[in-house]
C-alpha cells in the first residue's frame, strides 16, 4: 500500500489537484494499484488554518509517506504576512532532504505555435533541467536586510555540488550521453568550485559528453538553439531563472511538471506554476502539469513506469487533438473538469 501525502496548497492547487487524484483513481481501478492519500493544509490555507505554512503536525505525518504531491502556494493574501507561504515551500523541501528540481521539456508539435519563439527554433526540442536545491543564495549565510543595504551570500559545499552532478551524469545515461553544466566561472567562487567538481566526475563518466556555459551565454542559447541541449544541470538560483525560462519553448507553464528528488526519503512532485490566483474556483485552470507531475511520481517513487506511459501517451493525444484548456486554445476549449473527464475517458481504451 503507497501511501501519499496531498497538499492542494492555494489559488488553482485544489482544482488541479482534484484533477490529478481523478487520473490517480482511475489508473489505480485499472491497473489495480493501491494506495492511500492523506490531505494537509499547506502555504497561505496552511497560515489561514493553523498560523504556520508548514504546520508541525505535517511534518511528524510527511516522513512516513511514499510520496508528496503539492498543487501550488502563494497569493496576494498573503503577501503582508511575516512568514510568507513560499516560505513554507523552502521548509518542505529541506525537510524532505530533496536536493535535485527535475524539470523535463519536450515540446509538442500542437503546441508550438504557442510559443513566442519561431516553431523550426523550438520543433523536436526535448531536454531535462536538473536544479540544485540545498545550497546557494536561496540558503547562503549570513543575510540582512537593512535600510539601505543588503547581503546575501552563495556558499556551496562540495558534497552538495558532487551530489547533484552525479545525479545529472547517471540522468544523461539513460538519455542521450550528453549533459551541459552551467555555472558562472568567470566571476564566482562557487562557480569556479562547481566547474572544477564537474570536471573531476566527468572523468567516471568517460561515455557521456559534457560541455560547459557561463549562465549567461546559456540564456540565450537555451532561446536561440534549445535543440542542442539534452540534460542541463546548474546550481539553485540559475536553475530557478533557467527553468522558468525554459517554459516558454513548450507554449505554457501549464503543461510542465516537476519534481524534487531525495536520496532516501519521499520525493516532492508539483507543477512548475504557481498558485494563479486570478482564476481560481472558475474551473479554467490547466491541469496538464499536475497530472504529469503524478505520472512523474508513479514511475519514479512506485516504479510502475507503463502506468506512467499511459498517462502521459494520453495526455499527449489530447494535446494533439486540440482538446484542451482556455490558455491553450480560445474557442472550444474544455474546461477542467472536462479536460480531466476525457482523459480519464481515453484511460478507458484498452487499445488506441
Amino acid at each position: 500500500m503507497k501511501k501519499i501525502i496531498c497538499l492542494p496548497g492555494d489559488g488553482i492547487g485544489p482544482e488541479i489537484i482534484k484533477s490529478a487524484v481523478d487520473v490517480l483513481e482511475f489508473v489505480g481501478k485499472k491497473y489495480d494499484f493501491d494506495y492511500e492519500i492523506e490531505y494537509f493544509p499547506f502555504g497561505g490555507s496552511a497560515i489561514d488554518e493553523m498560523g504556520h505554512p508548514f504546520p508541525e503536525e505535517l511534518k511528524t505525518k510527511i516522513s512516513n509517506c511514499d510520496a508528496v504531491l503539492l498543487g501550488a502556494v502563494g497569493g496576494p493574501k498573503w503577501d503582508n504576512e511575516k512568514v510568507r507561504p513560499e516560505q513554507g515551500l523552502l521548509q518542505l523541501r529541506k525537510h524532505l532532504e530533496v536536493f535535485a528540481n527535475v524539470r523535463p521539456l519536450s515540446v509538442n508539435k500542437s503546441l508550438s505555435t504557442h510559443s513566442p519563439i519561431k516553431e523550426e527554433i523550438i520543433s523536436g526540442t526535448d531536454l531535462v533541467i536538473v536544479r540544485e536545491l540545498t545550497g546557494g543564495a536561496y540558503f547562503g549565510e549570513p543575510r540582512r536586510l537593512l535600510e539601505e543595504s543588503a547581503l546575501d551570500s552563495i556558499t556551496y559545499t562540495k558534497n552538495e555540488i558532487e551530489k547533484i552532478v552525479r545525479y545529472a551524469f547517471e540522468l544523461a545515461k539513460t538519455r542521450n550521453n550528453k549533459l551541459t553544466s552551467v555555472d558562472k566561472a568567470n566571476v564566482l567562487a562557487t562557480s569556479k568550485l562547481w566547474r572544477k567538481i564537474v570536471i573531476e566526475i566527468s572523468n567516471e563518466y568517460p561515455e557521456v559528453e559534457v560541455d560547459h556555459m557561463y549562465v549567461d551565454a546559456m540564456s540565450m542559447a537555451l532561446i536561440t538553439n534549445p535543440n542542442r541541449f539534452d540534460v542541463i544541470v546548474t546550481e539553485n538560483l540559475f536553475g530557478d531563472i533557467l527553468s522558468d525560462e525554459a517554459s516558454v519553448l513548450g507554449g505554457s507553464l501549464g503543461v510542465l511538471a516537476s519534481a524534487s528528488f531525495s536520496l532516501d526519503g519521499p520525493n516532492l512532485y508539483e507543477p512548475a506554476h504557481g498558485s494563479a490566483p486570478d482564476i481560481a474556483n472558475k474551473n479554467i485552470a490547466n491541469p496538464i502539469a499536475t497530472i504529469l507531475s503524478l505520472s512523474m511520481m508513479i514511475r519514479h517513487s512506485f516504479g510502475l513506469d507503463y502506468i506512467a506511459k499511459d498517462i502521459e501517451n494520453c495526455v499527449d493525444e489530447m494535446i494533439s487533438d486540440g482538446l484542451v484548456t482556455c490558455d491553450l486554445k480560445k474557442e472550444n476549449y474544455l474546461t477542467t473538469t472536462e479536460f480531466t473527464e476525457k482523459l480519464i475517458e481515453k484511460l478507458g481504451y484498452e487499445k488506441r
